[in-house]
């Protein structure tokens, strides 16, 4: 828990600090995650940082019966819940006209989940919107994959380097990897490369996907 709550406050607070960079013309900018501009994907990233407030004051199930992994399986990604996650954040959007808005609301999302988290027991478990019942330090690992995925998409959008945080790009390379499976040494990628190829931010080449039927890596797939 101390590893995945320090990579959920510190890409969070990086990204907090970006926000409060940004001017009014940023928002409205698109992004690779059509058909959302950056106001409707930062009005979804605010809604995932925050779930967490909500699910701890819920009573918590008897069992887990998922992992991170297993929590991004192919019903997250099915074409209604897809609908519904995009119509939602554009929404939401509606209600956050301007940065300051933007930021503010991102910076009282994650506070309020990780303060939330703080007055937890040891093993609590929750139960996600989607029922799945999971070890809360497994539902955080997710926000931290939510958080840092999403914030490279972002950087794209608004023309920025990645601001990828070490605690953040451990945590999401570790488990798309496998929960540290060693990444094969001649494909020459950082955890940030790792991430990029992983999730479909950049194509693999035709020598990497050598390497990788000649090896027999595999990464956790998203909707897979």
């Amino acid at each position: 828990m101390d590893t995945v709550r320090a990579a959920f406050r510190d890409e969070c607070a990086r990204l907090e600090e970006v926000l409060r960079g940004l001017d009014a013309a940023d928002l409205d900018r698109p992004t690779p995650c059509p058909p959302w501009a950056v106001r409707d994907l930062l009005a979804h990233v605010r809604t995932g940082a925050g779930r967490l407030a909500g699910m701890l004051a819920a009573p918590a199930p008897e069992r887990a019966e998922v992992d991170a992994a297993g929590y991004f399986g192919a019903t997250k990604f099915a074409p209604d819940v897809d609908r519904d996650r995009i119509d939602g954040a554009r929404r939401e959007a509606r209600d956050l006209p301007g940065v300051p808005e933007v930021a503010e609301g991102f910076a009282r999302a994650w506070r309020a989940a990780d303060a939330a988290v703080t007055a937890q027991p040891p093993g609590r478990l929750v139960r996600t919107r989607h029922g799945d019942a999971m070890a809360l330090t497994e539902f955080l690992r997710t926000r931290v994959v939510e958080v840092a995925v999403h914030g490279l998409d972002l950087a794209d959008a608004l023309d920025r380097r990645p601001w990828l945080t070490p605690t953040a790009a451990t945590v999401v390379a570790d488990l798309l990897a496998g929960d540290g499976r060693d990444v094969p040494d001649e494909l020459g990628w950082d955890a940030l490369m790792l991430v990029r190829k992983a999730t479909g931010r950049v194509s693999l080449t035709d020598a990497e996907r050598a390497v990788l039927d000649r090896t027999g890596f595999r990464w956790l797939s998203f909707g897979g």
